[in-house]
């Protein structure tokens, strides 16, 4: 028996179980369980949901899965009838409302339309509407996450039932130059933001003159606001095995590493179990891939450090060196792992291989407007009403993404600007909001769209702030090994961090202009694009920097070494309140009345949430300090 053979086998036997278990007409309950739901505190839903059912005696089947995308209103739990003609998705079902959910869901067979989001299966009613008219569906082709949220990511047997493998069984029957044929038809770049065609990386290693060859997938995402690679690993890990083993049969590479943080706990055990699955199928082992060509893969957790996201400091760390990025030439394709033949893709890169194989480069490239092709997965984050995640066709534009998925800005804001491409790219302002969702629009600004995390900001939000948080990261992440990366992001840091105290000078934009040029001959794209932020910053936002420097005034009256506390109505009940909230005990009371000791605020913003009309915010330098 071949091995495609062998796979189609799986895959059918798979079939047969899935229709089996739908067959089986029990109420079926299915938890959303990955990082964002935790962080909403779905474990305690999931608990409760477990000792609910126990307590009454009925027999459901309870599961988990990935995630649906809709972020903002964890915990998603979806439910499927007795019989299994219907199945319901709902939003927010926190452990205070698991014993009424469970009451109308399972033990009286209902539906709860004020939590519903849409049918998943079955008729719409009038009440409930279909998943896919949902508005935050609308305009999503989800090909990438068509799994998520509807199968148990640990379960091998729902991959394959559902599509699973099927790519990797057709391109069994393929040669290795039709494979990177295939992909090269495609347009497939890469989606770690250099876009460069996943095709052309692959031929490099297959035509490479030294043995043995080896995979590398980059799961170390550490742009802050990005959690796409996480959406893939944690709800469908066995897309990313499938894409490796398709790129181990075009390449003839013999073993795999998947490099994931380790600030992604639930990531590394889901991947570990599929590679763990896989391996006792024979998916993975001697003869992966077939005629005795063995193909490994190894779950490799990072330290944590950001430069591993650059490939050849993740080669570094998983060689057992400090993560340091490698001076190229050399590049991968001649010396990568253990100084051998490597190729290094990212998550969502490998993930589409499955999909061009099992249903063709033609269809595969056919949603898009702009030059890159497929779709892409974005993280939505900062100051809108709805982070999320979304699989949408390159070239819509940011508005679009803002508004329509992102749901607009919080207590509807006005937005000041936007960051994309996670702290080595740059800001842009929102009179850039229509650009569309594609590399070129970027590069021409001298940044790129990265891995697909953006972080949107509202006018309340300091410019400088954003880049003395981008640049500090740089500059504590920068791995040492050039003077010009962590000596200038040093020097630039303290630039703006004084400037934040109110001493900026004129002078202050020549020197960050000069540490910019200079830090273009770091060793790495790390120090390279660290000051992107304050260089965009300078050019799109100057006014504001002008009126930092020349006036010693924050417009935002957010940053700490530019505002002060008052208080403008001492005789407020609320400061009583404020004065017991303060965690420095910088309101106090004398025989004037209450006070606000400079010395000791902290700036925290606590004493006024809670004392709105009787604490304002004042420019530091317009009034004089108060001393005790």
């Amino acid at each position: 028996m071949s091995t495609a053979e062998k796979v189609t086998g799986l895959i059918n036997a798979a079939r047969d179980q899935w229709e089996d278990e739908r067959a089986d007409g029990r109420q079926v309950i299915t938890v959303c369980l990955d990082t964002s739901s935790l962080a909403a505190g779905v474990q305690s839903t999931l608990d409760s949901l477990r000792a609910e059912i126990e307590r009454l005696g009925h027999d459901v089947i309870i599961r988990t899965s990935g995630s649906w995308g809709f972020c903002w209103l964890e915990p998603t739990v979806s439910v499927r009838s007795a019989g299994g003609g219907l199945t319901v998705l709902y939003h927010s079902v926190t452990e205070d409302r698991v014993e009424e959910f469970v009451q109308r869901t399972i033990v009286q067979g209902e539906t709860m339309p004020e939590l519903a989001l849409g049918i998943v299966e079955g008729n719409a009613t009038e009440e409930i509407g279909h998943l896919s008219d949902h508005p935050f569906m609308q305009g999503q082709i989800r090909r990438l996450m068509e799994r998520s949220g509807q199968i148990d990511p640990e379960n091998i047997n729902h991959y394959l039932a559902l599509g699973g493998y099927e790519g990797f069984a057709k391109a069994l029957t393929q040669t290795d130059e039709q494979i990177i044929e295939e992909m090269l038809n495609s347009g497939l770049g890469g989606r770690g933001g250099g876009g460069f065609p996943a095709g052309r990386k692959w031929d490099f290693l297959r035509t490479a003159t030294a043995d043995p060859r080896y995979l590398v997938c980059n799961a170390d995402e550490g742009d802050p606001g990005a959690w796409v690679n996480r959406i893939l690993l944690e709800g469908d890990p066995h897309l990313i095995v499938e894409g490796m083993l398709i790129a181990a049969l075009a390449t003839g590479s013999i073993e795999g590493y998947i490099y994931i943080r380790h600030e992604y706990p639930l990531a590394i055990q889901r991947m570990q179990t599929a590679v763990d699955q896989a391996r006792e199928v024979g998916l993975l082992g001697p003869d992966a891939l077939g005629d005795g060509r063995p193909f490994e893969l190894v779950v490799f957790a990072g330290a944590g450090s950001y430069v591993c996201g650059e490939e050849t400091g993740l080669m570094s760390s998983i060689d057992g060196y400090r993560g340091m990025p490698r001076i190229r030439p050399p590049f991968p394709a001649q010396a990568g792992l253990w100084n051998k033949p490597s190729n290094v893709n990212n998550v969502e890169t490998y993930a589409n291989a499955p999909l061009i194989f099992k249903n063709g480069s033609e269809w595969w490239s056919s949603v898009s407007s702009a030059e890159e092709k497929g779709t892409k997965m974005f993280t939505l984050s900062g100051a809108v009403n709805q982070a999320c995640c979304v699989e949408v066709p390159f070239g819509i534009s940011v508005r679009e993404l803002m508004e329509h998925y992102g749901g607009g800005l919080q207590n509807d804001a006005e937005l000041k600007g936007y960051q994309p491409g996670g702290p080595l790219s740059g800001l842009l302002p929102a009179g850039e909001i229509d650009l569309p969702l594609a590399l070129s629009p970027f590069r021409e600004r001298g940044m790129f769209l990265g891995s697909g995390g953006i972080v949107f900001f509202d006018q309340s939000t300091s410019v400088l702030d954003l880049c003395t948080y981008f640049l500090d990261f740089c500059e504590d992440e920068s791995c040492g090994r050039c003077t010009t990366c962590f000596q200038g992001t040093q020097r630039a840091l303290e630039i703006l961090r004084r400037i934040g105290q109110g001493g900026g000078r004129e002078s202050d934009y020549e020197k960050l202009n000069d540490l910019i040029q200079a830090l273009r001959w770091s060793n790495c794209l790390h120090g390279q694009f660290a000051p992107t932020s304050v260089k965009l910053a300078l050019n799109y936002f100057r006014d504001e920097f002008e009126i930092l420097i020349k006036e010693q005034r924050d417009p935002t009256q957010s940053l700490p070494g530019l505002i002060q506390y008052q208080i403008k109505d001492s005789t407020a009940s609320e400061l009583e309140v404020a004065s017991e909230l303060c965690p420095t005990d910088a309101i106090v009371r004398n025989n004037l009345g209450w006070k606000i000791d400079d010395a000791a605020c902290i700036r925290c913003d606590a004493c006024r949430e809670v004392a709105p009309l009787a604490i304002e915010v004042r420019d530091r330098f317009e009034i004089p300090l108060l001393t005790q």
